[in-house]
């Protein structure tokens, strides 16, 4: 059996805000739906990916800023130039052994990073 992740809830402080941040770095709004009063749910998702990342309001009772992220990308420095690009502070490319490196935060200080790693043992 498959165990798929597909979704991941962010916290943030302003929901309008991190839509349009995390948009402007290329991820599609692929829904964003008020239930009622005091429940919105916006969800976005990677080029590429099959998991996304959900913000709102009613979503979490996670402290915006506490979560962390890491994605995987096939280069490290292409990712920090689309970074820079969209105007987001992005670290400097960490190179280690198990993998290249860039870490940046949405605008209620969730950690992302970024990882380019030359093969997967799983595919």
């Amino acid at each position: 059996m498959d165990w798929k992740i597909e979704l991941i809830p962010v916290p943030v402080t302003d929901v309008d805000r991190a839509k349009a941040f995390y948009e402007k770095l290329g991820l599609s709004a692929d829904h964003d739906h008020e239930v009622h009063e005091g429940l919105r749910f916006v969800q976005l998702t990677p080029p590429g990916s099959a998991c996304s990342i959900m913000v709102g309001n009613g979503i979490t009772e996670k402290t915006p800023g506490t979560q962390e992220i890491q994605v995987v990308v096939a280069d490290a420095g292409a990712a920090r130039a689309q970074l820079l690009d969209a105007g987001v502070d992005a670290s400097d490319v960490d190179v280690q052994p198990w993998g290249n490196f860039v870490h940046f935060r949405d605008p209620d200080g969730n950690s992302w990073a970024l990882q380019a790693i030359p093969s997967r043992p799983n595919g």
